[in-house]
Parts: C-alpha cells; structure tokens; sequence
C-alpha cells in the first residue's frame, strides 16, 4: 500500500512542475515590477488603507505579508489594513490551482472574496478602534523596518527572477510531494468517507480545524489547505477559512518585528476569528 501511494504521490507531483515553473515565473517578474509601487500606494492610502491592502495583498508578491508586518511594527500601516492584506494573500494557492488546471471563473472567485473580506473586515477594524481610541499624537515612522523584507524572512526573493522562481518551484513541489503522500496514506488506511464525514457534516469542525492549520507561518499551510480541497477531504467553507486565515510567514514576522506581544495575540485572535466565522458562512452559501 506504501509503495502504491508513494508512486501515485510521485507520478501528481512530477505532472505540476511545468506548470509551477512557469506561474512562479510570473509572479516573480510581477512581483519585481510592482512590489515597491505597492508598498508606497498602501503607505500613502490613508483611511482607505485596508481597501488598497485588501486589493494588492491578492496579487501574488514575495513575501509581501512579510512586509505588511514590517510597516505595521513600524506604524506604518493601521492594524486594520494589515489584517485586510493578511485575509487576502493568497500565497500558494494561486499556482496550485494554476497547476491543478482549476477553472479560471472559481480561481476569481475565491480571490474576490478574499479581497472583499479583507477590506471590509479591515475598514470595520479601523472605524471600531477610531471610535473607541484616542488618536496617537506620535508621528509615523515611515522608514521604521521598511527595507527588512524578504531577504530576513525565508522568503528567499533573488535578483535573478529565474533562479527565484526555480526554488519556488523546489520548494513547493517537495511540499507538495511530501502532503500528497501523506494525504494519500490518510485516505487508505481511514477512508475517504469518514474523513469527509467528520470535517464537512459536523458544523464548525471543518472551519475550526483548517482554521488552525492557516495560522502555520508558512507556506505550508495554504498548501495542505489547498490540496485537502482538491482531493475532496475538505469542502468550499473550511478551505475557506484555513485560506483567509493564511497569511504566510506574515505571522511569524510580526511577532519577530512587533514586541507588543498582547497587540500580536489580538491580531491572531481576530485573523482566525474572522477566517471561521466567515468560511462558516461561505460554507453554507456554497
């Protein structure tokens, strides 16, 4: 049976290669073009923040959570416009989908609700903590971090947008290979039926539990995320919510940028909050 699985896990990962080669391209050249623009849109977007988060945190960008945090430990951004980029990054779910030949019209789909949802969520955060909170009198630190990217944060971003984009492909396609084996013992040994039964029939479980695995700071996580929904074992909602939950190594970033620990536990607490209740919802309606 190991053997059956190990083969089958081979033969899945060895077919997305040309496909991850040539989306990690393109989102290392989009990236390359776009990512400083982006920054300074964001910086400069004042109360409309978490829109523009919401909007250019879908576009895939290197490490681009990673940065989000940056400028938020350096009050650059509001909390509100980085738990809008957070709930929207996409990370590696975009070329997975890509790879897997998913249909355009549903890859649209799930990026227009995470785009809305993190600029509504974001837009809700902030007009809430203006109410209830005096206005700072410091000043910004616009230069605080900023330059502190990819380079520190395992994001392994490299000049030559080819060389970029082959370790992106490695990297993914060892993820890949290593959970697709995984996913396919868990299938043999349980059963398909029984694993669907507990995660998709049983209200909140589903969510709950993908929920947990979005807060991994890698990009592990939107790749089990992903890879459950497509082999079956999880439905649209808890995808959802281990997605939207999902922000790379944003989470590990902020805590190693941020030291207000108190203020990193609300943020988590309000990202898996959101990422639950909304894939709860979504669940339901799809």
């Amino acid at each position: 049976m190991i053997l059956d699985v190990l083969k089958d896990a081979a033969i899945d990962t060895l077919k997305l290669i040309p496909f991850l080669l040539v989306t990690y391209f393109v989102m290392e050249y989009i990236e390359h073009k776009t990512s400083e623009k982006t920054q300074n849109k964001i910086q400069k977007a004042g109360r409309f923040g978490p829109i523009f988060g919401g909007i250019f945190g879908a576009v895939p960008q290197c490490g681009f959570s990673a940065a989000a945090s940056n400028l938020y430990a350096g009050n650059v951004i509001t909390r509100g416009t980085l738990i809008a980029i957070f709930l929207s990054t996409s990370d590696e779910m975009l070329p997975i989908f890509i790879s897997e030949r998913v249909e355009i019209s549903f890859i649209l789909i799930v990026l227009g609700i995470k785009i809305l949802a993190g600029s509504v969520f974001g837009l809700l955060i902030d007009l809430f903590e203006a109410k209830i909170e005096k206005k700072h009198n410091h000043e910004h630190d616009h230069h605080h971090h900023i330059h502190e990217m990819c380079e520190h944060d395992h994001c392994n971003c490299e000049k030559n947008i080819f060389v970029s984009a082959f370790i992106h492909t490695l990297e993914i396609t060892a993820y890949i290979f290593i959970f697709t084996f995984i996913i396919g013992l868990i299938i043999e040994g349980i059963g398909a039926d029984k694993i669907a039964n507990i995660v998709m029939d049983i209200p909140f479980v589903g969510e709950l539990i993908a929920g947990l695995v979005g807060l991994i700071p890698n990009c592990a996580a939107s790749v089990v995320i992903t890879q459950l929904y497509l082999k079956g074992l999880i439905g649209f909602g808890p995808m959802m919510s281990g997605l939207l939950v999902g922000a790379g190594v944003g989470l590990f970033v902020l805590f190693k940028s941020n030291h207000k620990i108190k203020d990193n536990l609300l943020i988590v607490g309000l990202l898996y909050s959101i990422g639950v209740v909304a894939g709860t919802i979504l669940g339901f309606i799809f």
